[in-house]
Formats: C-alpha cells, structure tokens, sequence
C-alpha cells in the first residue's frame, strides 16, 4: 500500500504526445483521466498543475545506472544520484553491482534498496554482480540476491565481461528459476587489451590503442547462441556498434530471447569529439564512427534494441582531468538523457512520443520485472508520470546538475525539452523543473515500502 501523498490534478498534457487530458491522482494512483476534470467535484481540493503544452509520460526507468553507493561515495552517492535521476524524469534506476563492495551477496543489495528508500526519489533496484567480487571465475549469490528484501532479477558484471562461456552458461542457466535476466558487458578481454579508443581512422591518426568492434560483436554472437541453447534471458549493455546491430537483429528474427540498450551518447557524439584529447570522451565501449551511430538510431527506432539506458558513470573531476591514457572511463547521462534522445530520434522523426515511453520506460520495466513502473497513463494504474515541455530549450552545465559527477561529454551543448515535473508514486519529486520532496515512505505501511 503506497503513501497517502496528495491529491494532484495535472490539467491538460498531452498523453504521449495525442490530445490534451487531464490526469487526477489520489492515494498513488491514477484515479480518473479525461477532459474538464477542473470543474468535477472529485477534483475539489487537488493541488492543481496547469500542463497545457506538455507531454505526459510514463516515468521514465532507467536499466543502467551506477550509484558508486557503497564505497565510492567521492563519485555518487545513492541521495546524489537519485536526485539527478528524479530531476531527469526518472521514476526507477538499475543500479549497477560494481560497487564497494561489490554487490554480489543478499547484504550488499539490501543495503542499495534501502538507501534507495531513505533517500526517496525513485525506485532503486540493484543489479546483482553474476560473479564473486566481479573476478569472473564463480558465481556469486544468485539465488539469495533474488530471494532478499531487493528482489533482485538482473544480474551483470558491468565494466568487465563474462568472458568464460562456461560461466556464462551457468548464469544464464540458474536465473531461469526466478525469470531473472543476465546483462552482458560485451568486451572481449583479449581483443581489447590496452584499448584507447575506437580502432579505426582516428585512433590510427592519433596514435592510440585501438578497440576493434568485432570484440563486442564476437561476445554478442556467442551469448545469443548460449541464450538460444539454455532457452535463457540474455540482456546486452550499451551496444556501440552497427554489427552488434545486426547480430542482435539477427537473434531476434530467429526467436532468441534477447534485449539490448544503447546509451544517450552513442546516439550522438563521435570518435571523431577524442581529437581533442579530452578524457570527457572517454568512455566504454569507446565512442564509435558516424556510420555507427546511424545504425544504433536505426536499431532503436526499429525495435532492434529495446531501450535507451544511460550508463550513467561519474567519476571525480580529478580521474577526468588528466592526461587520457590514466583518464577513468565513463560520463554522465541522467539528467540529459531525454534530451539528448528527443534530439537523435524525436526532432529526426525516427520515433514519436509514444514510442520515447517505449524505449525509456515500458520495455526497460519489462526488462528489469518492474510491475509498477511502465505502466500506461490509465484510471487505476500507478501514477509514475513525467511531464516534459518539449519545446524548452536548455544549455548543458554540469556545474549546476545534481550529480556529483561533472563529466558531462554534452557541456556547453543546447538540448531541447525539459522535464517540467516528476511524480513518483503519486508524489510530485520534482516540480517546475526543481526538486521538491521526496516520497515519504515513512507513511507507508510496512508492505507498501517493501
């Protein structure tokens, strides 16, 4: 049972971009939708949000989030980056398991779900490592991860790749029991040994290391196989590549069961930005070509991958700035991806709003098996909504985001659309484009917060 959090009338958004409705909530539910809800008694006494101009969304989920909370509380923490992720449009984050310590046993992913519910921004779900401290040599506590109070049902060694098929199998094999999924970090070790950047015209100009495609590409084609052959679930993280496009498109065609995420900014930017040796650019899997990035806008908007996930990865400002061979890999996404989506697919007229919810909320929901998240903006459903002016225009600052993180590769950048108000729960965390207040999960009973 949710909160007793309010009574809110959104009068007037635009429901994944059709005709202006008007949303009542009550109690953390959608309680009516339809037009001149203003005047209706049941809406007597309702805060009253005027929408007119803005789209409806479901909140958004996010399937890849790194929180650094426990242990790298220099980078994030779970209060800094939740507020980024509210402020984003956010309702739930995937927390990743590379943490300190590493989120491989049922304690360490109670401890993420409970700060998550302390802090009360969105949903925090952690992702259980698939390994004993990320080593890649046995698994870790699956099962018991999946059986604690965080429910865990994706599992991932992000950052460093399953690279024994052997192991690999095995996970795919045990996550069967409880319809759990395990997302792969596709990067073959060997392949990418000393790896600077992208392998191809720039890398060989600047003189960099390179990182071949087909190191990606070679753990998709053998998972997908492993997948088919246990009947198992198989996620792929942030796919960079125009032949990972076609393995995974391939897969699909052929009824495997499996899911794949591209990030905001390998919608957008280049190898071509690594010129500048700024180690803003950095980042794994390494930016790729303009053909690259055609493909995984094409992938996207054809279903070919499933959703955008943001890798949001920040790091303090002194693993950025310096030279790019010590330089951390990784950049922020929370805060502009909506954006940064609405500019590669929207504004390009590859995908529309109903299919922005889509790819940012229903399928990544899906993914992770969150019942409440994703869910269409209907009478009776959770009221996990993002109201989003499209029209707004905005410069990217990372001095004045929420994140601690300030390796934002879109500094300077201007974006269009902004995210006017979050309600998590049915409980508006961010209004008028600023935070508000948490969830008070205080008020909820003991199953409620569960």
């Amino acid at each position: 049972m949710a909160a007793n959090t309010g009574t809110y009338l959104i009068r007037g958004a635009s429901i994944l971009g059709g005709e202006a409705t008007d949303l009542l909530i009550r109690d953390g539910l959608i309680a009516e939708t339809g037009t001149g809800l203003a005047a209706d008694d049941r809406a007597t006494g309702a805060t009253v949000i005027d929408a007119a101009g803005l789209v409806a969304l479901p909140g958004m989920v996010d399937v890849h989030t790194h929180l650094r909370e426990p242990g790298r509380e220099d980078a994030e923490t779970v209060e800094t980056g939740t507020r980024a992720a509210a402020l984003g449009g956010y309702t739930a984050v995937h927390a990743m398991a590379n943490s300190t310590p590493v989120a491989d046993t049922a304690g360490v992913v109670e401890q993420v779900y409970t700060l998550g519910q302390t802090a009360g921004w969105v949903d925090v779900r952690p992702v259980g490592a698939v390994t004993v401290g990320l080593a890649g040599e046995q698994l870790a506590e699956l099962g018991a991860m999946a059986d604690s109070r965080a429910r865990v049902r994706m599992f991932s060694d992000d950052g460093i790749c399953v690279h024994d098929p052997v192991l690999m199998r095995r996970a795919l094999e045990y996550v069967k029991a409880f319809d759990g999924v395990v997302a792969q970090h596709a990067q073959e070790p060997r392949l990418t040994a000393g790896a600077q950047m992208n392998e191809g015209e720039v890398s060989a100009v600047l003189g960099l290391a390179g990182w071949p495609a087909v190191a990606e590409e070679s753990i998709i084609a053998r998972d997908v196989l492993l997948a088919r052959h246990v009947g198992s679930r198989l996620h792929v993280c942030h796919v960079s590549t125009a032949g990972s496009v076609e393995i995974i498109r391939w897969a699909k065609e052929r009824g495997i069961n499996v899911t794949a995420e591209v990030t905001p900014h390998h919608l957008l930017l280049t190898d071509d930005l690594v010129r500048s040796y700024d180690p803003v650019y950095k980042v794994n899997p390494p930016l790729r070509t303009d053909a690259d990035v055609q493909a995984l806008r094409a992938g996207l908007a054809d279903g070919t991958i499933d959703v955008v996930g943001t890798d949001h990865a920040p790091h303090p400002s002194e693993h950025k700035e310096c030279e790019w061979a010590q330089a951390a890999m990784g950049m922020t996404g929370l805060e502009t991806a909506l954006s940064v989506v609405q500019h590669t697919m929207i504004e390009t007229g590859l995908i529309t709003w109903a299919d922005f919810a889509r790819v940012t909320s229903t399928a990544a929901a899906a993914i992770g098996r969150l019942e409440d998240q994703g869910r269409p903006l209907e009478a009776g459903e959770p009221a996990n909504i993002t109201l989003v002016d499209p029209a707004a225009r905005w410069t990217v600052e990372p001095a004045k985001m929420a994140t601690m993180g300030r390796n934002s590769p879109f500094k300077g950048m201007e974006l269009p659309g902004k995210v006017v108000a979050t309600f998590f729960k049915g409980h508006p965390t961010v209004l008028n484009g600023e935070l508000n207040t948490p969830y008070p999960y205080g008020l909820a009973t003991t199953a409620g917060a569960a």
